[in-house]
């Protein structure tokens, strides 16, 4: 499995197109990619332009390739390009330390 949290500042006046956007991403990404196995998105509550992405995918593959080709993606990049403050975003890797105990446990 293959861990990725997204942590990025919203251009204020944009806060109804970001939240649109992510909105259509996160389901596309579980709904269509059979690698992606968990999409949150969290709002911070100060600043309330924060945003956190907490994703899961089956492996780097499921997200590097397969995630980042979806249509809804490139959709979403558009998005991105014109609510994220530019310099704010911050990805972090991993994978889950105990991944037999996540409710999305990888498959045998």
């Amino acid at each position: 499995m293959y861990t990725v949290i997204v942590t990025l500042d919203v251009r204020e006046d944009r806060l109804d197109e970001f939240l649109a956007g992510i909105h259509t991403n996160a389901l596309a990404s579980l709904n269509d990619e059979a690698g992606c196995v968990r999409f949150d998105v969290h709002r911070s509550i100060d600043p309330s332009n924060r945003f956190h992405f907490y994703e899961i995918y089956r492996d780097r593959a499921a997200f590097e390739v397969e995630h980042m080709a979806a249509a809804h993606y490139q959709v979403w990049q558009g998005v991105a390009e014109r609510c994220v403050i530019p310099g704010s975003q911050y990805n972090l890797y991993a994978e889950p330390a105990f991944p037999t105990d996540l409710p999305e446990r990888p498959s045998p």
